[in-house]
């Protein structure tokens, strides 16, 4: 059994020795210029020109994780990383099938432990420092239980205007699968703010690159597609049975060309010296603009992409929420010294008088968790070169 699970039902009704050093960014956009800032002070923390308040001392220079952005993977990275993926979606699931019957691969793993958290993990002080342990976690599977040798890369958002020429999205043979198939549907109310989107040039079942074909097992529960295409609901009102169906994509351009720019990127990182403010911007949508967390979910859209819940089941997450974690990471490294112990916020989603969240709170992964972990502490996860982590993004 899951160590936390949430009625979910009724919160629905309210609602990266490798190198020793990285390379030099290639400057991509205004953003890039933050990012800079960000590896140079990490470099000065770790050779003790300035302290964060983390205790680094099994993370060096020489042992760092490069996490890099997908596109700029080699074709054998970008090979070697989506056959593992693969790997993961073909490993045989440790949950309790009596009680999550549709979770049968590791992979379902990750999607499972995500919707019972998510309550929990969205919102609230924990979303930033608890998918920071949950992306770890996943990096970790695919070293540890699958033999992948490189890092989680990240997607990042204001490189292509139009993802679906990107070699994230485009369907060639190294890319992360190409859109769905065009089929006629009407877009939706999106967001928080429930603005309504046009539909994309997709929204079928994938059918290009290696995530063809691939089944989806558990959900939906908070759908966001046409009803009209009719995806099957899930046989259990908590979206754990077993729900075979084909991974639906609808990448469009709505967002990157509007939401997630270079620009806005930098103008985020920009906006605030407080975590609060950071972290309740990153992921509230307005009825002028949606967040950039929101944006990056459903610029890729589809089933199981643009559920809330069950999103990590698009294996595109992994690298949205790859970006996510980069951004945090960059916005902390500008002044670390005050940044990367900031820690504000409450304990539940949309419950405005939640308790607040303490930096001693305990993370859980569940039966994701990495060989020799537990629960961690956020104290131990508030900065990427120390507590368990050991990484830089380049």
């Amino acid at each position: 059994m899951l160590l936390l699970t949430f009625n979910v039902s009724t919160l629905l009704a309210f609602f990266l020795t490798a190198v020793a050093l990285a390379t030099p960014l290639t400057r991509r956009g205004a953003d890039d210029d933050f990012a800079k800032i960000a590896l140079d002070n990490v470099y000065k923390v770790l050779n003790g020109t300035i302290s964060d308040g983390s205790n680094h001392t099994t993370c060096t220079k020489a042992n760092l994780a490069i996490r890099k952005e997908y596109g700029d993977l080699t074709i054998a990275e970008k090979n070697d990383y989506v056959r593992l993926v693969k790997c993961l979606m073909n490993t045989t699931s440790k949950l309790d099938p009596k009680s999550y019957p549709g979770a049968k691969s590791r992979y379902d793993d990750f999607v499972v432990v995500h919707m019972n958290m998510t309550p929990s993990v969205h919102g609230t002080a924990n979303f930033l420092h608890w998918h920071r342990y949950y992306i770890w976690a996943y990096e970790e599977a695919l070293r540890n239980e699958c033999g992948y040798k490189g890092y989680q890369p990240y997607w990042n958002w204001g490189k292509y205007a139009d993802p679906t020429t990107s070699p994230i999205c485009n369907g060639d043979a190294h890319s992360m699968g190409g859109n769905g198939e065009s089929v006629k549907h009407a877009g939706n109310n999106l967001g928080m703010a429930f603005i309504k989107v046009p539909a994309g040039k997709g929204g079928g079942c994938v059918r290009t690159g290696p995530f063809a074909n691939t089944t989806v097992n558990v959900g939906p529960l908070a759908g966001s597609m046409d009803p009209a295409l009719k995806i099957p609901n899930n046989p259990r009102a908590d979206g754990f049975g077993y729900n075979p169906r084909c991974l639906r994509r609808d990448v469009n351009s709505y967002f990157t060309t509007q939401f997630i720019r270079p620009i806005d990127i930098a103008n985020h990182i920009n906006s605030t010296k407080d975590i609060g403010a950071f972290q309740d911007t990153l992921q509230t949508d307005t009825t002028k603009a949606f967040s950039l967390h929101t944006s990056g979910h459903y610029t890729i859209w589809g089933d199981p992409g643009g559920d809330f819940y069950v999103s990590p089941g698009e294996p595109v997450f992994w690298l949205h929420h790859g970006q996510i974690d980069r951004h945090f990471w960059i916005w902390q490294n500008q002044d670390p010294v005050d940044r990367v112990r900031q820690y504000k916020g409450g304990t539940l989603m949309m419950v405005a008088n939640s308790p607040a969240g303490k930096i001693t709170d305990l993370q859980e992964l569940s039966v994701v968790t990495p060989k020799g972990r537990g629960a961690e502490p956020s104290k131990n996860l508030v900065s990427s070169t120390a507590g368990p982590f050991c990484y830089v993004y380049q």
